[in-house]
């Protein structure tokens, strides 16, 4: 699994616009920039749209303030899947949502988490992290279900 102080491979993402979905390199996201980026199991899941991402968007200013350059979300959907979660949430323009929708970057940072079981396939370990040019500063995986360490509050501290 990453840890803090190694450096984010580069992994296909993609994301909506208004011209529909369109590819976004990680070096595009994170380069030169200070990220916070989140990971959820699954958009419109009930843990994920009800406690994960809404501490985000509550915290979206204080965040920011705090030199933050980007907020973005990543899960293990199609970026029409994620497109349609910004739009429901009002979080369009607020936070990046990316698609990662093979689980390309999930498997490269052993971010990935097998549901099968559950009939959810590959998804996303819930995990928070604070990303500076590229560089892993703080990593936050959640052991058990729910949002605790992940969560806006808890990045909040670390920032």
């Amino acid at each position: 699994m990453i840890s803090v102080g190694d450096k984010l491979p580069e992994a296909p993402f993609k994301t909506m616009t208004a011209d529909g979905a369109k590819p976004i390199t990680a070096a595009e996201i994170f380069a030169g920039k200070k990220v916070v980026l989140f990971g959820v199991p699954g958009a419109f899941t009930p843990t994920c749209s009800n406690n994960h991402l809404p501490g985000y968007l509550e915290n979206r200013d204080a965040i920011l303030a705090r030199g933050v350059d980007t907020i973005a979300v990543v899960s293990v959907n199609d970026a029409h899947v994620m497109g349609a979660w910004a739009r429901f949430t009002g979080g369009e323009d607020k936070i990046l949502y990316l698609a990662d929708g093979s689980g390309d970057f999930a498997k490269s940072v052993g971010l990935d988490n097998d549901l099968s079981a559950s009939g959810m396939g590959l998804r996303s370990k819930r995990f928070s992290m604070i990303v500076e040019d590229g560089k892993v500063t703080a990593l936050n995986v959640e052991t058990k279900p729910g949002v605790d360490t992940s969560g806006a509050a808890h990045i909040l501290e670390q920032l």
